[in-house]
């Protein structure tokens, strides 16, 4: 009886070590994508409702604003990277540094360059990474 429970305890344990938390490379690579090429339902999976997304220069959205910015073009990235990017981690919570370095078409303007310093904040909620917080400064 008593290898029987042992061999259920390691069992357990196993699975459990096996069930690995998402990781929150993939939600800053969907991040990368869906900034490319935005799906409003995607887009809207990958971050919270509490939302606060900060810009350089000084505007900051909430999750309505910042969805509708992408899909309507009004925040339009032609070409973009994510380089330097640094990882801070917790059980719940992730705080990434990266330099965004793109190129842009925002609806009404002239073709632009950005290159600023970002701070996101990810929070850990139901298996997936949502973005909480972003913000930018410039460089």
């Amino acid at each position: 009886m008593k290898k029987l429970l042992l061999f259920v305890f390691l069992l357990s344990g196993a699975y459990a070590f096996s069930q690995k938390k998402p990781d929150v490379k993939v939600a800053i690579e969907n991040l990368h994508k869906l900034m490319l090429e935005p799906s409003e339902t995607d887009l809207e999976a990958i971050s919270h409702p509490l939302l606060s997304y900060g810009h350089s220069s000084g505007k900051v959205e909430n999750q309505k604003e910042f969805i509708d910015a992408l899909v309507s073009g009004a925040s339009d990235f032609t070409s973009l990277n994510f380089s330097e990017i640094e990882i801070k981690q917790t059980k719940n919570t992730a705080v990434v540094r990266h330099i965004l370095d793109g190129e842009t078409q925002d609806k009404g303007k002239q073709p632009g360059k950005v290159k600023i310093k970002v701070l996101l904040v990810w929070v850990l909620e139901k298996g997936q990474w949502k973005l909480i917080a972003r913000q930018a400064v410039k460089i």
